[in-house]
């Protein structure tokens, strides 16, 4: 198969948030109630999306702490990456950001490299976060609107999910194959007529020129967010400082 038609998927996220449980839904169409910790399991599979036929591989990686240390530099380097959280589990979406700062780091890598080989479009990895177990309404800690805002800032689509019940299973993961098709097309001709812009509001994506780019994946409408409070702004901001000093001591932890 083409590389164009290739696509790495990292899914990644809190132990016990459910990333093995969307992944065998995905490839095995099964579901377990049962929780395994997971060190790393890969699968491959191949979708036709808008047409298309796509070769994907997924790495399920490990989310307890203590196996963290044990990522592989390769599992970075993938096309997209699907951050999990547990929608009746507050601190899982606060875990996110250990992931996202990683990823960022590696976009900046990757960037850096673009530009010392005088190249000007580099493709930047594509971050889709999935509010999962949203069949456990009973139990939800986190609101999907602050799921949406913590998304949406950090320049992520968003989506909610639930492997039990099957929701936005297929959704999610069609969404990552059209963001890395445009984000790649992008890269090829960026600033070009049929370039898109990402809508990070709903996990879609907007633009003229692409017919690919522009469906989006059938996911219930999300309402619009309220203005920002004055006392939200600066809780975000403080957020954001903090968020800026562990990607410093990250940066200096992968020094020799």
């Amino acid at each position: 198969m083409d590389a164009s038609h290739r696509i790495t998927i990292t899914i990644c996220g809190d132990g016990g948030c459910g990333k093995s449980s969307i992944t065998l839904r995905l490839v095995r169409s099964q579901w377990t109630h049962e929780y395994d910790p997971t060190i790393e399991d890969s699968y491959t599979l191949s979708r036709q999306i808008d047409g298309q036929t796509y070769h994907l591989s997924l790495t399920d990686t490990a989310g307890q702490e203590e196996y963290r240390g044990m990522w592989a530099a390769s599992n970075l380097r993938s096309d997209a990456f699907l951050l999990v959280y547990d929608i009746t589990n507050e601190s899982s979406l606060q875990e996110l950001e250990y992931f996202n700062d990683l990823i960022d780091m590696e976009a900046e890598t990757r960037e850096d490299a673009s530009r010392a080989n005088g190249e000007y479009g580099f493709v930047k990895p594509i971050k889709i976060v999935a509010g999962n177990k949203c069949d456990l309404q009973e139990s939800r800690q986190v609101s999907s609107k602050t799921g949406l805002q913590w998304a949406r800032k950090r320049d992520c689509g968003f989506m909610e999910t639930s492997a039990r019940n099957v929701v936005n299973i297929e959704e999610t993961f069609a969404l990552i194959v059209r963001r890395v098709v445009e984000a790649r097309r992008f890269a090829a001709n960026p600033g070009g007529a049929g370039s898109l812009r990402i809508d990070t509001r709903r996990g879609g994506s907007t633009g003229g020129g692409s017919e690919l780019g522009t469906r989006r994946a059938p996911t219930a409408p999300l309402s619009p967010l309220p203005p920002m409070s004055e006392k939200e702004r600066e809780r975000e901001e403080k957020e954001s400082r903090g968020s800026k000093l562990r990607r410093f001591w990250a940066r200096l932890r992968c020094w020799p």
